[in-house]
């Protein structure tokens, strides 16, 4: 296909895109240099949730940027409250700590797991429990307790204080548990791993453990809250409530990074004036965009349209009988769809979605991401399956042929 990659003598080297060259969005859509349209079964990793260019969250960023945008949180700002409010609302917990992307939401959250292990319980040397395949971002520390190999080549020392269990097996969480942990801290679903679902009563077991141990149960909702499990946050299918939330992406509609570490006040109150901040987090432009991304996914029903199209595109996806699809796995509008080794890598099958017309990613070398916004129609959705089917159909005739010769 090519296309003209101008970025090429001027970026670093660590991402390899797609040969594609975006240029618009709108909805569920993009467009390339060439005005070729693309639907996107992606959504930029949950952050284009509500599709692009939503035209009430543009609206919103346009009038409050005219109006005011970074003030310093040295002073206060009108729209700081009336968002962080709705906010703990939908989470249903206290108070929370803006900050701008995923990651800096996750740090936050570690931070205030060892301080409140130090004042809470006296333990000096805190350590928290994580699970195996885990995504919570690449800063230095959170790289850390990563076990994903490429993200920690050649970037140690690495900080100590986590204990990595495999994901969704509760007796290992609890046998990792000693004098020194303050925390278990994981995702619902491992997006990063290949949309990996736990089973069914893990999280609520992990709430049973930290209830009994007395440690807090952080959940990392950057990517698989805000409506992308069909609903608003994936701890809600089990019925639990943890002691701290991490949120991001689809916070900033799709215009903004815009994130949160929301949490129990008791938990949130070990931060002192000067002990933590952001000079953009929680800035009037943040937080006008954070309070109308909530309000849209609200009055527009996203939520409700993720369960239903997601159950309609989950039965699509299992029904395809296919030896070059290994396994389907999801939630909501989440998908992995494991592309067989033998026949083709997830790249390949993202490249050749692209020339016909679908916009996806490969989640390490054998699983395709599909994810499209919450807004897709259901007709686009079908026409995105469809090419997803037939770009199965010709990895395994490729497949056949070479075996053949």
């Amino acid at each position: 296909m090519g296309c003209p990659v101008y970025e090429s003598p001027y970026c670093a080297k660590n991402y390899d895109p797609l040969p594609v060259m975006l240029t618009r969005g709108e909805g569920a859509f993009l467009w390339d240099a060439s005005g070729r349209r693309y639907i996107d079964m992606m959504s930029a990793y949950s952050a284009v949730s509500h599709g692009h260019a939503h035209p009430r969250i543009v609206a919103t960023l346009s009038r409050q940027a005219a109006r005011l945008a970074v003030p310093s949180r040295a002073f206060y700002n009108d729209r700081l409250g009336p968002f962080l409010e709705a906010l703990c609302k939908r989470v249903g917990l206290d108070t929370a700590l803006p900050m701008n992307s995923g990651a800096e939401a996750v740090e936050t959250a570690i931070k205030a797991a060892r301080r409140w292990g130090l004042r809470a319980k006296g333990i000096v040397e805190p350590e928290i429990i994580v699970a195996a395949g885990n995504f919570h971002g690449r800063t230095t520390t959170i790289i850390s307790f990563s076990t994903e190999a490429d993200y920690r080549e050649g970037f140690g020392p690495f900080a100590l204080g986590f204990n990595s269990v495999p994901f969704g097996d509760l007796s290992a969480a609890a046998a990792a548990v000693t004098r020194k942990t303050v925390a278990i801290l994981v995702e619902p679903i491992q997006g990063e791993n290949g949309v990996i679902v736990p089973p069914r009563g893990w999280l609520a077991g992990l709430r049973r453990l930290c209830d009994e141990r007395g440690l807090l149960l952080i959940v990392d909702e950057i990517q698989s809250g805000l409506g992308r499990t069909g609903a608003w946050f994936a701890f809600q299918h089990e019925g639990i409530l943890p002691d701290g939330v991490t949120v991001g992406k689809a916070l900033g509609g799709g215009v903004l990074p815009v994130s949160a570490f929301v949490a129990r006040r008791e938990v949130m109150d070990v931060f002192t004036p000067g002990s933590h901040g952001s000079t953009f987090g929680g800035s009037a432009l943040a937080a006008a965009v954070g309070l109308e991304a909530l309000n849209v996914i609200e009055e527009e029903g996203l939520v409700e349209r993720s369960r239903t199209l997601g159950a309609h595109m989950l039965r699509r996806l299992h029904a395809i009988r296919s030896p070059a699809l290994a396994a389907v796995r999801g939630l909501g509008l989440w998908a992995g769809a494991e592309i067989e080794p033998r026949f083709a890598s997830a790249r390949e099958a993202c490249e050749r979605l692209l020339q016909k017309g679908v916009l996806s990613t490969a989640t390490h070398k054998t699983v395709v991401r599909l994810a499209p916004p919450l807004v897709i129609a259901k007709e686009d959705l079908d026409l995105a399956l469809d090419r997803f089917e037939e770009t199965l159909t010709e990895i395994e005739g490729n497949q056949s042929r070479s075996s053949a010769a």
